[in-house]
């Protein structure tokens, strides 16, 4: 997969906005990998902000729908880990301003 792919595959993941923080997925830190074979299956590894999250699901659905509008992309199988753990330290200079982390 080219930079380009790539960057088209995370562009369309931050339109994926995760419902309790109100911050994309990407911004968030939450994507750890994102990478597509030859027959069109975009992957996504990637994590919650805990293993409890009850958003997983519909994070998941948001995440088909967005990788869905690009035309490269004929099926998305998403890949929830758990290692390593994620914690704020993954986030963007972004979404820690938005948050008001420091």
């Amino acid at each position: 997969m080219d930079q380009d792919m790539k960057d088209s595959i995370l562009g369309a993941l931050e339109n994926v906005i995760d419902p309790e923080l109100g911050i994309d997925i990407v911004n968030l830190g939450l994507v750890y990998d994102v990478d597509m074979n030859d027959e069109g299956v975009a992957m996504v590894t990637m994590t919650l902000t805990s293993m409890g999250c009850p958003m997983g699901p519909m994070i998941i659905d948001q995440i088909r729908t967005a990788l869905f509008e690009l035309p490269e992309v004929k099926d998305v199988d998403v890949n929830i880990v758990w290692n390593p753990p994620w914690s704020k330290d993954n986030m963007t200079r972004y979404a820690k301003m938005a948050l008001g982390v420091r």
